[in-house]
């Protein structure tokens, strides 16, 4: 059996890891700015049943939430990532309400019927 040098191996995973990039840390601006900046955000793709069953709950209540749609942009994926690492899902909808996280459709409308999500949005 071969003996591994220790040193060398930390050495070889310090150089080859991952290192965040400029890009990286953009897309992570961006989305905090977007849940610090708007009242309600939701991280959202076009095409899914479930955003749009959100999108439908705060058109009922009169409120317009600030929509990144992740399949409509280059970094969506790159999006999808800082979300996994904020919230630790990779679904959409993932919604904020006044910087709070919501969750999904699901937990939307949890938050509906139970009076929490009308309380969110008076604490703006």
């Amino acid at each position: 059996m071969k003996k591994i040098n220790v040193v060398g191996l930390l050495l070889l995973l310090v150089v080859f890891a991952p290192k965040a990039t400029e890009a990286d840390n953009s897309v992570s601006a961006f989305v905090q700015n977007s849940i610090f900046s708007n009242k309600i955000v939701m991280f959202s793709k076009s095409y899914c049943p479930y955003c749009l069953r959100a999108k439908h709950v705060f058109a009922e209540l009169h409120e317009k939430p600030f929509v990144v749609e992740l399949d409509l942009r280059d970094d969506g994926a790159q999006i999808m990532y800082v979300l996994l690492d904020l919230v630790g899902r990779r679904t959409v909808p993932q919604i904020f309400v006044n910087g709070k996280h919501v969750g999904g459709s699901d937990d939307l409308k949890a938050a509906v019927s139970s009076g929490q999500l009308q309380k969110l949005l008076g604490a703006s």
